[in-house]
């Protein structure tokens, strides 16, 4: 009853769970046994609840859990349960972007889960992002930083990771000097709730590649 989705590539994905859709779901009343939850703000609670509604009019319902690399140690104990009950009539998709070769979640769901994988994107962090910042690619830069934060990177852990990347190279004083004074204004910004992590983070990265930082 679970089918675990790994990797970063959308439409092959999207294709496949408008497989699982087509096969499972009646098109007259796919709007009542569809949900999507997504896995930062999911809780044990919400999803036993959409796991224990009853289909209406089909066969079987369906739960959809996006990023799902970021479902909490309770709700994974409790999928791991959940995916050997051959009972439900509740389809559960996980749809996660990457997971490590031990993985000990996926290893033991996929005793009981049908796995998909899909292409996967080279591994993405902050030092990924220190690199681009380097050459100054604004566009790069950006992109790296919307994964990181898709991925659930906190905005104090991104800008201590690109600290401690500057710290070990002060060649150019001047330039060291403009960067840290830049992580400094955004991290204040995001603090005072002056601006929203993602905005506060955006402006430090265009101010980067623009000055001499």
């Amino acid at each position: 009853m679970i089918y675990l989705f790994i990797g970063q590539d959308k439409h092959s994905k999207d294709l496949q769970l408008g497989a699982l859709k087509d096969s499972f779901l009646p098109k007259e009343t796919r709007a009542f046994n569809l949900e999507t939850l997504y896995a930062r703000d999911l809780t044990l609670v919400l999803l036993q609840e959409k796991l224990l509604c009853l289909p209406i009019q089909s066969p079987f319902r369906m739960v959809v859990i996006k990023d799902a690399q970021n479902l909490k140690e309770d709700i994974k104990r409790f999928i791991i349960k959940y995916g050997q009950d051959h009972a439900s009539k509740t389809l559960l998709v996980l749809d996660m972007e990457r997971c490590g070769a031990k993985d000990a979640f996926v290893g033991e769901l996929s005793r009981t889960a049908k796995v998909f994988r899909f292409k996967e994107e080279q591994n993405i962090d902050t030092f990924t992002l220190a690199r681009n910042l380097g050459i100054k690619n604004a566009g790069a830069s950006l992109k790296t930083l919307n994964v990181l934060l898709r991925k659930g990177e906190k905005p104090e852990k991104i800008l201590g990771g690109l600290r401690y990347v500057w710290n070990k190279d002060i060649s150019d004083p001047i330039v060291f000097r403009n960067r840290l004074q830049l992580l400094l204004t955004c991290d204040l910004e995001i603090k005072t709730g002056r601006l929203k992590p993602a905005c506060a983070m955006e402006k430090l990265i265009v101010k980067i590649c623009t000055n001499n930082a």
